[in-house]
Protein backbone atom coordinates (compact mmCIF):
# COMPACT_ATOMS: atom_id res chain seq x y z
CA UNK A 1 0.00 0.00 0.00
CA UNK A 2 1.47 2.82 -1.02
CA UNK A 3 2.05 5.77 2.02
CA UNK A 4 1.24 9.26 1.03
CA UNK A 5 1.71 12.99 2.35
CA UNK A 6 -0.78 15.37 3.20
CA UNK A 7 -0.84 17.91 -0.10
CA UNK A 8 1.88 20.63 0.43
CA UNK A 9 -0.01 24.26 0.96
CA UNK A 10 3.23 26.36 -0.62
CA UNK A 11 2.98 30.02 0.64
CA UNK A 12 5.39 32.33 -1.36
CA UNK A 13 7.32 34.38 0.52
CA UNK A 14 10.59 35.37 -1.77
CA UNK A 15 10.35 37.60 -4.31
CA UNK A 16 13.62 38.52 -6.56
CA UNK A 17 14.10 39.98 -9.63
CA UNK A 18 16.06 36.79 -11.46
CA UNK A 19 17.35 38.92 -14.19
CA UNK A 20 17.08 35.72 -17.25
CA UNK A 21 13.17 35.96 -18.77
CA UNK A 22 11.02 32.59 -17.93
CA UNK A 23 12.50 30.00 -20.80
CA UNK A 24 15.34 31.69 -21.66
CA UNK A 25 19.17 30.26 -20.88
CA UNK A 26 20.92 30.95 -17.83
CA UNK A 27 24.30 32.65 -19.29
CA UNK A 28 26.87 29.78 -17.73
CA UNK A 29 29.95 32.55 -18.45
CA UNK A 30 28.17 35.39 -16.76
CA UNK A 31 27.40 33.04 -13.56
CA UNK A 32 30.62 31.67 -13.03
CA UNK A 33 32.47 35.19 -13.46
CA UNK A 34 29.40 35.77 -10.49
CA UNK A 35 30.78 33.28 -8.38
CA UNK A 36 34.50 33.77 -8.67
CA UNK A 37 33.72 37.26 -7.45
CA UNK A 38 31.74 35.81 -4.59
CA UNK A 39 34.79 34.00 -3.89
CA UNK A 40 36.93 36.57 -3.40
CA UNK A 41 34.97 38.90 -1.76
CA UNK A 42 34.58 35.85 1.12
CA UNK A 43 38.36 35.38 0.56
CA UNK A 44 40.01 38.68 1.16
CA UNK A 45 37.45 39.76 3.34
CA UNK A 46 39.06 36.43 5.37
CA UNK A 47 42.71 37.16 4.94
CA UNK A 48 42.07 41.17 5.84
CA UNK A 49 39.98 40.89 8.84
CA UNK A 50 40.41 37.36 10.08
CA UNK A 51 43.26 35.50 9.62
CA UNK A 52 45.10 33.86 11.20
CA UNK A 53 41.66 32.77 12.92
CA UNK A 54 39.55 29.76 11.84
CA UNK A 55 36.81 31.71 9.95
CA UNK A 56 35.80 35.53 9.48
CA UNK A 57 33.35 37.28 11.05
CA UNK A 58 31.59 39.18 8.33
CA UNK A 59 29.33 41.38 10.71
CA UNK A 60 32.00 42.80 13.19
CA UNK A 61 34.91 42.57 10.31
CA UNK A 62 36.83 40.26 12.96
CA UNK A 63 37.74 36.72 13.41
CA UNK A 64 37.18 33.42 15.59
CA UNK A 65 38.56 30.33 15.99
CA UNK A 66 35.88 27.71 15.96
CA UNK A 67 37.23 23.95 15.39
CA UNK A 68 40.89 24.37 16.41
CA UNK A 69 42.78 27.19 15.66
CA UNK A 70 44.38 25.97 12.47
CA UNK A 71 43.76 29.14 10.15
CA UNK A 72 40.56 26.92 9.08
CA UNK A 73 39.50 28.73 6.57
CA UNK A 74 42.59 29.11 4.30
CA UNK A 75 42.96 25.32 4.57
CA UNK A 76 39.76 24.78 3.42
CA UNK A 77 39.84 27.09 0.66
CA UNK A 78 43.25 26.02 -0.87
CA UNK A 79 42.03 23.52 -3.06
CA UNK A 80 39.24 26.20 -4.75
CA UNK A 81 41.63 28.64 -5.60
CA UNK A 82 43.28 26.07 -7.61
CA UNK A 83 39.85 25.16 -9.43
CA UNK A 84 39.21 28.76 -9.84
CA UNK A 85 42.78 29.15 -11.65
CA UNK A 86 44.84 30.65 -9.16
CA UNK A 87 48.00 29.16 -9.13
CA UNK A 88 50.23 31.93 -7.82
CA UNK A 89 47.60 32.21 -4.60
CA UNK A 90 47.94 28.56 -4.40
CA UNK A 91 51.52 28.20 -4.01
CA UNK A 92 51.55 31.31 -1.65
CA UNK A 93 48.86 29.64 1.14
CA UNK A 94 51.32 26.47 0.71
CA UNK A 95 54.00 28.16 1.88
CA UNK A 96 51.61 29.95 5.13
CA UNK A 97 50.32 26.67 6.07
CA UNK A 98 53.60 24.67 6.13
CA UNK A 99 55.06 27.62 8.27
CA UNK A 100 52.20 29.03 10.58
CA UNK A 101 50.17 25.92 11.13
CA UNK A 102 51.23 23.82 14.68
CA UNK A 103 48.61 20.48 15.45
CA UNK A 104 50.96 20.32 18.77
CA UNK A 105 48.59 22.66 20.48
CA UNK A 106 46.42 21.77 23.50
CA UNK A 107 42.75 22.50 21.89
CA UNK A 108 40.08 20.34 22.16
CA UNK A 109 39.33 19.56 18.46
CA UNK A 110 36.24 17.83 16.99
CA UNK A 111 37.64 14.52 15.57
CA UNK A 112 34.97 14.56 12.56
CA UNK A 113 35.75 18.41 11.81
CA UNK A 114 39.34 18.04 12.09
CA UNK A 115 39.27 15.44 9.73
CA UNK A 116 37.18 16.14 6.75
CA UNK A 117 38.21 19.82 6.85
CA UNK A 118 42.04 20.03 8.07
CA UNK A 119 43.12 16.48 7.01
CA UNK A 120 41.06 16.41 3.53
CA UNK A 121 42.23 19.72 2.87
CA UNK A 122 45.86 19.01 3.06
CA UNK A 123 45.72 15.81 1.24
CA UNK A 124 43.59 17.30 -1.51
CA UNK A 125 46.35 20.05 -1.73
CA UNK A 126 48.92 17.73 -1.48
CA UNK A 127 47.86 16.00 -4.38
CA UNK A 128 46.61 18.73 -6.51
CA UNK A 129 50.33 20.19 -5.84
CA UNK A 130 52.09 19.32 -9.22
CA UNK A 131 49.04 20.63 -11.22
CA UNK A 132 49.72 24.02 -9.60
CA UNK A 133 53.26 24.22 -10.19
CA UNK A 134 54.53 23.52 -6.66
CA UNK A 135 57.93 22.53 -7.03
CA UNK A 136 57.49 18.84 -5.35
CA UNK A 137 60.10 16.98 -3.70
CA UNK A 138 61.29 13.38 -5.38
CA UNK A 139 58.93 10.64 -4.07
CA UNK A 140 55.44 12.68 -5.00
CA UNK A 141 53.05 11.94 -4.24
CA UNK A 142 54.19 9.37 -1.61
CA UNK A 143 55.52 12.00 0.11
CA UNK A 144 55.71 16.14 0.66
CA UNK A 145 55.28 18.12 3.18
CA UNK A 146 51.62 18.25 3.40
CA UNK A 147 51.56 14.92 3.29
CA UNK A 148 52.99 14.87 6.30
CA UNK A 149 50.99 17.52 7.46
CA UNK A 150 48.10 15.34 7.30
CA UNK A 151 49.76 12.95 8.81
CA UNK A 152 50.35 14.87 11.94
CA UNK A 153 46.96 15.63 11.75
CA UNK A 154 45.52 12.44 11.49
CA UNK A 155 47.58 11.00 13.89
CA UNK A 156 46.31 13.37 16.92
CA UNK A 157 42.82 12.01 15.94
CA UNK A 158 44.25 8.14 16.73
CA UNK A 159 43.32 8.03 20.67
CA UNK A 160 39.90 8.80 20.04
CA UNK A 161 39.54 5.82 17.89
CA UNK A 162 41.18 3.79 21.22
CA UNK A 163 37.30 2.31 22.41
CA UNK A 164 36.36 -1.29 23.10
CA UNK A 165 34.05 -1.04 19.63
CA UNK A 166 36.69 0.64 17.69
CA UNK A 167 34.30 3.89 17.22
CA UNK A 168 35.61 6.85 18.18
CA UNK A 169 35.00 9.89 20.86
CA UNK A 170 33.94 12.46 19.47
CA UNK A 171 36.58 15.05 20.76
CA UNK A 172 40.01 14.77 21.49
CA UNK A 173 42.55 17.02 23.20
CA UNK A 174 45.61 17.32 20.10
CA UNK A 175 48.31 17.10 23.02
CA UNK A 176 46.74 14.74 25.67
CA UNK A 177 44.56 12.86 24.07
CA UNK A 178 40.94 12.04 25.06
CA UNK A 179 40.37 13.61 28.28
CA UNK A 180 39.21 11.39 30.67
CA UNK A 181 35.66 13.15 30.92
CA UNK A 182 35.56 12.93 27.49
CA UNK A 183 31.23 12.03 26.70
CA UNK A 184 30.79 8.64 24.97
CA UNK A 185 28.05 9.71 23.04
CA UNK A 186 28.89 10.72 19.34
CA UNK A 187 26.88 10.76 16.31
CA UNK A 188 26.85 8.21 13.48
CA UNK A 189 28.76 10.44 10.73
CA UNK A 190 31.36 11.16 13.10
CA UNK A 191 31.99 7.61 13.44
CA UNK A 192 31.29 6.93 9.92
CA UNK A 193 33.13 9.58 7.70
CA UNK A 194 36.65 9.01 7.99
CA UNK A 195 37.41 5.63 5.39
CA UNK A 196 38.68 8.32 2.32
CA UNK A 197 40.91 10.53 4.10
CA UNK A 198 42.64 7.54 6.28
CA UNK A 199 42.83 4.75 3.41
CA UNK A 200 43.96 7.76 1.16
CA UNK A 201 46.99 8.36 3.91
CA UNK A 202 47.20 4.51 3.94
CA UNK A 203 48.17 3.67 0.56
CA UNK A 204 50.28 7.21 0.51
CA UNK A 205 52.32 6.76 3.52
CA UNK A 206 52.17 3.23 3.46
CA UNK A 207 51.18 3.25 6.94
CA UNK A 208 48.28 1.10 7.67
CA UNK A 209 46.77 2.18 11.02
CA UNK A 210 44.87 4.74 9.61
CA UNK A 211 42.89 2.79 6.83
CA UNK A 212 42.27 -0.15 9.52
CA UNK A 213 40.83 2.31 12.37
CA UNK A 214 38.33 3.65 10.15
CA UNK A 215 37.47 0.28 8.90
CA UNK A 216 36.96 -0.84 12.06
CA UNK A 217 34.72 2.07 12.85
CA UNK A 218 32.47 1.03 9.74
CA UNK A 219 32.15 -2.10 11.01
CA UNK A 220 31.11 -1.76 14.30
CA UNK A 221 28.41 0.68 13.14
CA UNK A 222 27.35 -1.94 9.84
CA UNK A 223 27.29 -4.97 12.67
CA UNK A 224 24.79 -3.33 15.16
CA UNK A 225 21.85 -1.55 12.74
CA UNK A 226 18.79 -2.88 13.88
CA UNK A 227 17.08 -5.62 12.61
CA UNK A 228 14.96 -3.83 9.82
CA UNK A 229 18.68 -2.06 8.31
CA UNK A 230 18.60 0.90 9.51
CA UNK A 231 21.00 2.73 12.16
CA UNK A 232 20.20 5.73 14.34
CA UNK A 233 21.75 9.19 14.96
CA UNK A 234 24.10 8.83 18.44
CA UNK A 235 25.73 6.07 19.74
CA UNK A 236 27.51 5.38 23.03
CA UNK A 237 31.13 4.15 21.69
CA UNK A 238 32.01 2.17 24.61
CA UNK A 239 29.11 0.20 24.86
CA UNK A 240 27.29 0.50 21.38
CA UNK A 241 24.22 1.12 22.93
CA UNK A 242 21.99 3.93 20.62
CA UNK A 243 21.30 6.97 22.41
CA UNK A 244 19.39 8.09 19.54
CA UNK A 245 17.06 6.33 18.01
CA UNK A 246 15.55 8.22 15.06
CA UNK A 247 17.23 7.26 11.59
CA UNK A 248 17.24 9.34 8.62
CA UNK A 249 19.80 10.50 5.79
CA UNK A 250 19.96 13.45 7.50
CA UNK A 251 22.12 15.38 10.21
CA UNK A 252 23.73 12.95 12.29
CA UNK A 253 23.88 10.43 10.14
CA UNK A 254 25.04 11.85 6.24
CA UNK A 255 28.47 11.72 5.55
CA UNK A 256 28.30 7.96 6.57
CA UNK A 257 26.11 6.75 3.97
CA UNK A 258 27.86 8.97 1.57
CA UNK A 259 31.45 7.57 2.74
CA UNK A 260 30.13 3.72 2.13
CA UNK A 261 29.34 4.77 -1.45
CA UNK A 262 32.21 6.42 -2.61
CA UNK A 263 34.80 4.78 -0.24
CA UNK A 264 33.32 1.78 -2.67
CA UNK A 265 34.43 3.53 -5.45
CA UNK A 266 37.69 5.04 -4.49
CA UNK A 267 38.80 2.31 -3.21
CA UNK A 268 37.18 -0.31 -5.35
CA UNK A 269 35.35 -1.91 -2.51
CA UNK A 270 32.80 -4.36 -3.07
CA UNK A 271 31.66 -4.83 0.44
CA UNK A 272 31.56 -0.99 1.14
CA UNK A 273 29.33 -1.09 -1.66
CA UNK A 274 27.21 -3.79 -0.31
CA UNK A 275 26.32 -2.20 2.92
CA UNK A 276 25.37 0.88 1.20
CA UNK A 277 23.37 -0.78 -1.12
CA UNK A 278 21.40 -2.93 1.84
CA UNK A 279 20.73 0.49 3.71
CA UNK A 280 19.48 1.98 0.96
CA UNK A 281 16.53 -0.48 0.29
CA UNK A 282 15.48 0.04 4.46
CA UNK A 283 15.88 3.44 3.37
CA UNK A 284 13.54 3.30 0.82
CA UNK A 285 11.12 0.61 2.79
CA UNK A 286 10.86 3.21 6.09
CA UNK A 287 11.93 6.29 5.36
CA UNK A 288 10.99 7.30 1.73
CA UNK A 289 7.21 9.39 0.90
CA UNK A 290 6.51 10.46 -2.08
CA UNK A 291 10.32 11.69 -2.90
CA UNK A 292 10.72 13.20 0.42
CA UNK A 293 12.92 11.81 3.11
CA UNK A 294 10.92 11.33 6.68
CA UNK A 295 12.47 9.76 10.18
CA UNK A 296 11.50 7.46 11.28
CA UNK A 297 12.13 4.73 14.93
CA UNK A 298 14.98 2.56 13.95
CA UNK A 299 13.81 -0.37 15.35
CA UNK A 300 10.20 0.14 14.38
CA UNK A 301 10.06 2.11 11.42
CA UNK A 302 7.48 4.35 12.88
CA UNK A 303 7.38 7.87 11.49
CA UNK A 304 9.33 10.42 14.72
CA UNK A 305 9.69 13.51 12.36
CA UNK A 306 8.38 14.81 9.42
CA UNK A 307 10.59 16.88 8.63
CA UNK A 308 13.17 17.62 5.60
CA UNK A 309 16.74 18.84 7.26
CA UNK A 310 19.12 21.08 4.47
CA UNK A 311 21.67 18.53 5.12
CA UNK A 312 19.88 15.99 3.32
CA UNK A 313 20.23 17.69 0.50
CA UNK A 314 23.41 15.84 -0.32
CA UNK A 315 21.83 12.81 -0.78
CA UNK A 316 20.19 13.07 -5.00
CA UNK A 317 23.68 13.64 -5.68
CA UNK A 318 24.77 10.51 -3.56
CA UNK A 319 22.10 8.65 -5.77
CA UNK A 320 23.23 9.93 -8.73
CA UNK A 321 26.87 8.03 -8.21
CA UNK A 322 24.85 4.83 -8.08
CA UNK A 323 22.86 5.42 -11.50
CA UNK A 324 19.36 6.10 -8.95
CA UNK A 325 18.56 9.26 -11.79
CA UNK A 326 15.30 9.57 -11.71
CA UNK A 327 14.32 9.47 -8.36
CA UNK A 328 17.46 11.60 -7.67
CA UNK A 329 16.11 14.78 -9.78
CA UNK A 330 12.70 14.10 -8.41
CA UNK A 331 13.65 14.46 -4.82
CA UNK A 332 15.58 17.39 -6.10
CA UNK A 333 13.25 19.40 -7.48
CA UNK A 334 11.14 19.04 -3.81
CA UNK A 335 14.13 20.70 -2.19
CA UNK A 336 14.78 23.37 -5.04
CA UNK A 337 10.78 24.00 -4.14
CA UNK A 338 12.04 25.02 -0.60
CA UNK A 339 14.75 26.78 -1.79
CA UNK A 340 12.05 29.16 -3.94
CA UNK A 341 9.78 29.52 -1.27
CA UNK A 342 12.67 31.01 1.46
CA UNK A 343 15.66 32.26 -0.64
CA UNK A 344 17.93 29.36 1.12
CA UNK A 345 17.23 25.70 2.68
CA UNK A 346 15.95 26.22 6.49
CA UNK A 347 17.65 23.71 8.93
CA UNK A 348 14.73 21.98 9.12
CA UNK A 349 11.36 22.18 7.43
CA UNK A 350 7.74 20.41 8.38
CA UNK A 351 7.07 18.37 5.23
CA UNK A 352 2.90 18.44 6.29
CA UNK A 353 2.84 22.06 7.10
CA UNK A 354 5.08 23.48 4.31
CA UNK A 355 6.37 25.75 6.90
CA UNK A 356 10.08 26.12 8.74
CA UNK A 357 10.21 24.57 12.15
CA UNK A 358 10.86 26.65 14.95
CA UNK A 359 14.50 27.09 16.05
CA UNK A 360 15.33 25.83 12.84
CA UNK A 361 14.33 28.87 10.99
CA UNK A 362 18.12 29.46 9.79
CA UNK A 363 20.37 28.85 6.18
CA UNK A 364 24.54 28.80 7.30
CA UNK A 365 25.01 28.57 3.39
CA UNK A 366 24.94 25.32 2.99
CA UNK A 367 26.35 23.90 -0.09
CA UNK A 368 24.37 20.30 -0.05
CA UNK A 369 21.64 21.72 -2.72
CA UNK A 370 24.37 22.89 -5.02
CA UNK A 371 26.35 19.30 -4.80
CA UNK A 372 23.46 17.43 -5.96
CA UNK A 373 22.99 19.64 -9.27
CA UNK A 374 26.01 19.91 -10.16
CA UNK A 375 25.99 16.32 -9.87
CA UNK A 376 22.88 15.67 -11.46
CA UNK A 377 23.84 18.57 -14.09
CA UNK A 378 26.67 16.04 -14.99
CA UNK A 379 24.51 13.27 -15.59
CA UNK A 380 21.56 15.04 -17.56
CA UNK A 381 22.64 18.47 -18.38
CA UNK A 382 18.99 19.26 -17.20
CA UNK A 383 18.88 22.91 -17.72
CA UNK A 384 16.82 23.07 -14.88
CA UNK A 385 19.97 22.56 -12.95
CA UNK A 386 21.79 25.57 -14.46
CA UNK A 387 18.62 27.73 -12.99
CA UNK A 388 18.91 26.28 -9.89
CA UNK A 389 22.48 27.39 -9.43
CA UNK A 390 21.53 30.97 -10.82
CA UNK A 391 18.74 31.00 -7.97
CA UNK A 392 21.25 30.26 -5.60
CA UNK A 393 23.61 32.67 -6.81
CA UNK A 394 20.75 35.64 -6.97
CA UNK A 395 19.55 34.46 -3.15
CA UNK A 396 23.22 34.59 -1.29
CA UNK A 397 23.99 38.24 -3.33
CA UNK A 398 21.05 39.61 -2.44
CA UNK A 399 20.31 38.57 1.40
CA UNK A 400 23.96 37.53 2.67
CA UNK A 401 26.59 39.52 1.08
CA UNK A 402 28.12 42.40 3.69
CA UNK A 403 30.61 44.73 3.26
CA UNK A 404 33.13 41.96 5.14
CA UNK A 405 31.82 38.87 3.48
CA UNK A 406 29.01 36.80 3.26
CA UNK A 407 26.73 36.49 6.38
CA UNK A 408 24.99 33.30 7.54
CA UNK A 409 20.99 33.46 7.82
CA UNK A 410 19.51 33.78 11.11
CA UNK A 411 15.81 33.34 10.31
CA UNK A 412 15.17 32.49 6.77
CA UNK A 413 11.27 34.33 7.37
CA UNK A 414 12.56 37.74 7.71
CA UNK A 415 16.49 36.92 6.27
CA UNK A 416 18.28 38.43 9.28
CA UNK A 417 21.36 37.28 9.55
CA UNK A 418 24.23 36.41 12.26
CA UNK A 419 27.88 37.05 12.61
CA UNK A 420 29.26 34.18 11.01
CA UNK A 421 30.67 32.36 7.60
CA UNK A 422 31.65 29.15 8.49
CA UNK A 423 34.72 27.88 6.30
CA UNK A 424 32.93 25.19 4.23
CA UNK A 425 31.18 28.14 2.22
CA UNK A 426 34.31 28.34 0.56
CA UNK A 427 35.19 24.72 0.36
CA UNK A 428 31.94 23.52 -1.02
CA UNK A 429 29.33 26.65 -1.74
CA UNK A 430 31.57 28.38 -3.98
CA UNK A 431 33.23 25.36 -5.46
CA UNK A 432 30.15 23.52 -6.64
CA UNK A 433 28.53 26.34 -7.99
CA UNK A 434 32.02 26.96 -9.82
CA UNK A 435 32.03 23.72 -10.86
CA UNK A 436 28.21 23.77 -12.02
CA UNK A 437 28.91 26.47 -14.27
CA UNK A 438 32.53 25.32 -15.48
CA UNK A 439 31.81 22.48 -18.01
CA UNK A 440 35.52 22.63 -19.24
CA UNK A 441 37.08 22.40 -15.52
CA UNK A 442 40.42 20.21 -15.05
CA UNK A 443 37.90 18.63 -12.36
CA UNK A 444 35.56 17.25 -15.25
CA UNK A 445 38.53 15.44 -16.93
CA UNK A 446 37.02 12.62 -18.96
CA UNK A 447 40.25 10.79 -18.85
CA UNK A 448 41.85 12.55 -22.70
CA UNK A 449 44.09 14.07 -20.57
CA UNK A 450 46.63 13.25 -17.58
CA UNK A 451 49.98 13.56 -15.67
CA UNK A 452 52.67 10.88 -15.84
CA UNK A 453 54.82 11.05 -12.96
CA UNK A 454 57.78 9.31 -11.42
CA UNK A 455 57.12 7.46 -8.41
CA UNK A 456 59.18 5.33 -6.18
CA UNK A 457 57.01 2.35 -7.35
CA UNK A 458 57.90 3.38 -11.25
CA UNK A 459 55.49 5.56 -13.21
CA UNK A 460 51.80 6.87 -12.41
CA UNK A 461 49.04 8.48 -14.24
CA UNK A 462 47.92 11.38 -12.44
CA UNK A 463 44.73 13.70 -12.56
CA UNK A 464 42.65 11.97 -15.28
CA UNK A 465 39.56 13.01 -13.85
CA UNK A 466 37.17 10.74 -11.78
CA UNK A 467 37.76 13.10 -8.45
CA UNK A 468 36.25 11.84 -5.40
CA UNK A 469 34.96 14.68 -3.32
CA UNK A 470 34.97 13.86 0.29
CA UNK A 471 32.52 15.69 2.60
CA UNK A 472 34.29 19.05 2.86
CA UNK A 473 34.78 18.89 -1.47
CA UNK A 474 38.04 18.19 -1.52
CA UNK A 475 38.67 16.51 -4.25
CA UNK A 476 40.92 13.33 -4.50
CA UNK A 477 42.22 11.59 -6.99
CA UNK A 478 41.92 8.03 -7.48
CA UNK A 479 44.64 6.94 -9.19
CA UNK A 480 47.10 8.86 -6.48
CA UNK A 481 46.29 5.61 -4.51
CA UNK A 482 48.14 3.04 -6.64
CA UNK A 483 50.88 4.87 -7.40
CA UNK A 484 52.78 4.13 -3.67
CA UNK A 485 51.63 0.54 -3.95
CA UNK A 486 54.80 -1.34 -4.12
CA UNK A 487 56.14 0.87 -1.13
CA UNK A 488 53.08 -0.74 0.98
CA UNK A 489 53.35 -3.73 -0.26
CA UNK A 490 56.93 -4.00 0.39
CA UNK A 491 55.87 -3.12 3.95
CA UNK A 492 52.83 -5.75 4.38
CA UNK A 493 55.43 -8.01 3.55
CA UNK A 494 57.54 -7.64 6.17
CA UNK A 495 55.10 -6.99 8.62
CA UNK A 496 53.64 -10.28 7.58
CA UNK A 497 56.96 -12.11 7.74
CA UNK A 498 57.44 -10.43 11.18
CA UNK A 499 54.20 -12.41 12.06
CA UNK A 500 55.17 -15.63 10.59
CA UNK A 501 58.23 -15.25 12.32
CA UNK A 502 56.96 -15.21 16.24
CA UNK A 503 53.87 -17.60 14.89
CA UNK A 504 56.78 -20.22 14.04
CA UNK A 505 58.46 -19.63 17.22
CA UNK A 506 55.48 -20.24 19.39
CA UNK A 507 54.71 -23.23 16.86
CA UNK A 508 58.25 -24.48 17.85
CA UNK A 509 57.11 -24.00 22.14
CA UNK A 510 54.04 -26.23 21.57
CA UNK A 511 56.22 -28.61 19.93
CA UNK A 512 58.18 -29.88 22.87
CA UNK A 513 54.70 -30.68 24.45
CA UNK A 514 54.09 -33.07 21.74
CA UNK A 515 55.09 -37.04 21.22
CA UNK A 516 57.78 -37.68 19.94
CA UNK A 517 56.25 -39.19 16.99
CA UNK A 518 54.10 -35.83 16.86
CA UNK A 519 57.34 -34.09 17.15
CA UNK A 520 59.32 -35.94 14.18
CA UNK A 521 56.17 -35.42 11.66
CA UNK A 522 56.28 -32.10 12.82
CA UNK A 523 59.92 -31.40 12.25
CA UNK A 524 59.44 -33.17 9.19
CA UNK A 525 56.83 -30.85 7.93
CA UNK A 526 58.66 -27.72 9.39
CA UNK A 527 62.12 -28.73 7.25
CA UNK A 528 60.23 -28.75 4.00
CA UNK A 529 57.90 -26.06 4.49
CA UNK A 530 59.18 -23.29 7.23
CA UNK A 531 62.41 -22.47 5.89
CA UNK A 532 62.71 -18.74 5.27
CA UNK A 533 62.59 -19.47 1.49
CA UNK A 534 59.25 -20.96 1.46
CA UNK A 535 57.88 -18.86 4.46
CA UNK A 536 58.63 -15.71 1.73
CA UNK A 537 57.14 -17.54 -0.86
CA UNK A 538 54.12 -18.59 1.17
CA UNK A 539 53.39 -15.21 2.47
CA UNK A 540 54.18 -13.55 -1.05
CA UNK A 541 51.45 -16.23 -2.45
CA UNK A 542 49.16 -15.20 0.05
CA UNK A 543 49.24 -11.80 -0.10
CA UNK A 544 48.96 -11.47 -3.99
CA UNK A 545 46.01 -13.70 -3.43
CA UNK A 546 44.33 -11.66 -0.92
CA UNK A 547 44.92 -8.30 -2.81
CA UNK A 548 44.12 -9.51 -6.13
CA UNK A 549 42.82 -6.84 -8.84
CA UNK A 550 40.19 -4.76 -6.60
CA UNK A 551 36.28 -6.67 -7.66
CA UNK A 552 35.55 -2.97 -9.13
CA UNK A 553 38.27 -2.49 -11.42
CA UNK A 554 38.02 -2.26 -15.11
CA UNK A 555 38.14 -3.89 -17.84
CA UNK A 556 36.60 -7.04 -15.94
CA UNK A 557 34.19 -6.60 -13.33
CA UNK A 558 32.44 -9.56 -11.72
CA UNK A 559 30.80 -7.39 -9.41
CA UNK A 560 27.25 -5.57 -9.88
CA UNK A 561 28.15 -2.33 -10.69
CA UNK A 562 30.02 -0.90 -13.22
CA UNK A 563 31.76 2.83 -13.20
CA UNK A 564 31.01 5.76 -16.13
CA UNK A 565 33.52 8.31 -17.22
CA UNK A 566 31.35 10.99 -15.27
CA UNK A 567 32.08 8.48 -11.97
CA UNK A 568 28.65 6.92 -12.15
CA UNK A 569 28.12 3.50 -11.21
CA UNK A 570 25.19 1.82 -12.62
CA UNK A 571 24.00 -2.18 -12.30
CA UNK A 572 24.19 -4.53 -14.02
CA UNK A 573 21.13 -6.73 -14.64
CA UNK A 574 22.55 -9.30 -16.50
Amino acid sequence: MRRSLHPLGWVWLWVLHLPPAAGKAVDVAHYRERVKSMFYHAYDNYLENAFPYDELRPLTCDGQDTWGSFSLTLIDALDTLLILGNISEFQRVVSVLQEGVNFDIDVNASVFETNIRVVGGLLSAHLLSKKAGVEVEAGWPCSGPLLRMAQDAARKLLPAFQTPTGMPYGTVNLLHGVNPGETPITCTAGIGTFILEFATLSHLTGDPVFEDVARKALKTLWKNRSDIGLVGNHVDVVTAKWVAQDAGIGAGVDSYFEYLVKGAILLQDEELMSMFLDYNKAIKNYTKFDDWYLWVQMYKGTVSMPVFQSLEAYWPGLQSLIGDIDSAMRTLLNYYTVWKQFGGLPEFYNIPQGYTVEKREGYPLRPELIESAMYLYRATGDPTLLELGRDVVEAIEKICKVECGFATIKDLRDHRLDNRMESFFLAETVKYLYLLFDPENFIHNNGSSFDIVLTPSGECILGAGGYIFNTEAHPIDPAALHCCRKQKEEQWEVEDLMQEFYSFKRSKKFNFARTSDQREESSQKDSTDSSPENCKEQISSKRKEKRRTPLLSCPTQPFSSKLAVLGQVFFDNT
